[in-house]
């Protein structure tokens, strides 16, 4: 089983959260998967935006989410520029989530024969300096 890197010893900064962003980070500090529902529509979005994708309203609802999803695609980096030169090989995957949105993030603890599309994943979070988490992904076995 050859594993790939993890990048989870890359240095990385704590985000600028914005006011539609706030809930989103902040939930993360409690390693929780928060998504924006439009009630109007009855469907779900992510990155978190001020006003919603399907009709432009602000009527969005804060709801968790398991976090948990299929491989839609994935690609190995097998070059990068810093801060993760030096990390190669990585996955880069997009997960779609069980409540139908897309989300982009790293793989960790995966091996090259494991991964595929279809493979089923949960969160992983990795922790950043201002106590929040970045959300990643790893194979839910």
């Amino acid at each position: 089983m050859t594993m790939i890197n993890d990048t989870l010893d890359v240095a990385r900064e704590a985000p600028k959260s914005r006011s539609f962003s706030k809930p989103f980070w902040d939930a993360t500090r409690e390693k929780k998967l928060l998504l924006q529902y439009d009630p109007v529509v009855g469907k779900f979005q992510f990155f978190p935006r001020a006003t919603s994708i399907y009709t432009g309203r602000r009527n969005l609802e804060w709801r968790e989410s398991a976090g948990v999803g299929a491989i839609h695609s994935f690609t190995i980096a097998r070059r990068a520029r810093p801060p993760f030169q030096g990390k190669e090989p990585f996955f880069i995957a997009v997960i779609t989530l069980d409540e139908g949105v897309n989300v982009m993030g790293n793989m960790v603890d995966c091996a090259l024969d494991e991964m595929k599309i279809g493979l089923r994943v949960k969160p992983y979070w990795s922790p950043l300096p201002d106590g929040t988490h970045l959300l990643m992904f790893t194979p839910q076995r």
